[in-house]
């Protein structure tokens, strides 16, 4: 079934502008979603509560205010908060092309798909092939439902994405998280590349990868649709060890070398986060010997 479009823009450098559709990346009819009712299965909604009388505000009665300091607001109209919006233009309006890699993980909020409005397709083809050949990517100004955001144009795979960013004022300082210093001794770095090594591979496959608590949950949800009776299965804390990380990582050397017999093979995890679940255990139980 094709993707619904969930926003429109216009791409624009220079004098080139190629309308385009936005299309979420996320599949969100995969999501477990929890309605809260009562005991009776009767659904509940919710209500804004004045903290002053209990008394429920109804929403022609609501406005909304700015903290300027402790328990005091400045109080803004529906009309004032207008104000305030920006013109949404729906323009995606290039600044500057940069080389990708320039953009740290950190600044990444959200991605979407962009597909060419009927008759641009030329164009857009023409744009994407462009920042191919020279590996740059699209810096731009995106102005949309009363915000402006700062977004990257990506090529990947047939077409372009539209990378949200971060505003810098929005990131937190990495210094403000305290990572003491440790001293690394030569052969716990030669044991730990080596292990680094062994569970390596030249590509990311998210096909080897499922959302096992999420497959556990729905499994669970079957049963009761099904008048299955529900156990809770308590889980023990997992015991907190200091142990010998050259012991550790030797086992789980050892572990990933050992030769496999045709029926272990037979029941060998199929994902590499199975696998890798089974290597600590084994790592933790050798090192706490």
């Amino acid at each position: 079934m094709a993707a619904r479009a969930m926003g429109s823009g216009v791409i624009s450098f220079g004098m080139v502008s190629i309308p385009v559709k936005l299309f979420s990346t996320v599949d969100t009819s995969k999501h477990i979603r929890f309605n809260m009712l009562r005991e009776d299965g009767s659904r509940l909604k919710q209500q804004y509560i004045s903290v002053a009388d209990g008394e429920v505000v109804e929403r022609e009665d609501r406005i909304k205010g700015y903290e300027f300091a402790k328990g005091q607001y400045v109080l803004f109209s529906n009309e004032e908060m207008k104000a305030m919006d920006v013109k949404s233009t729906n323009e995606i309006e290039i600044v500057e092309f940069i080389p990708a890699e320039a953009i740290h993980a950190v600044y990444v909020e959200r991605v979407n798909y962009l597909g060419p409005d009927k008759g641009t397709a030329r164009s857009y083809q023409l744009l994407k092939t462009a920042m191919l050949r020279t590996g740059r990517s699209a810096l731009a100004r995106y102005a949309a439902r009363g915000k402006q955001y700062l977004v990257l144009i990506h090529p990947l795979d047939h077409g372009l994405i539209m990378i949200q960013l971060r505003y810098p004022e929005e990131i937190r300082d990495f210094n403000e998280v305290e990572i003491p210093e440790a001293e690394i001794r030569e052969e716990e770095l030669k044991l730990a590349i080596q292990l680094v090594e062994q569970v390596s591979n030249e590509g990311f496959h998210p096909e080897n990868y499922r959302d096992e608590v999420r497959d556990h949950m729905l499994e669970i949800i079957d049963r009761k649709v099904n008048g299955q009776e529900i156990v809770s299965s308590r889980e023990e804390a997992p015991e907190t060890k200091i142990i010998d990380i050259m012991e550790a990582l030797k086992a789980s050397l050892a572990t990933l070398q050992a030769p496999v017999e045709p029926k272990e093979a037979q029941k060998a995890p199929k994902t590499a986060s199975a696998a890798k679940k089974k290597t600590k255990a084994r790592a933790k139980k050798a090192a706490s010997k």
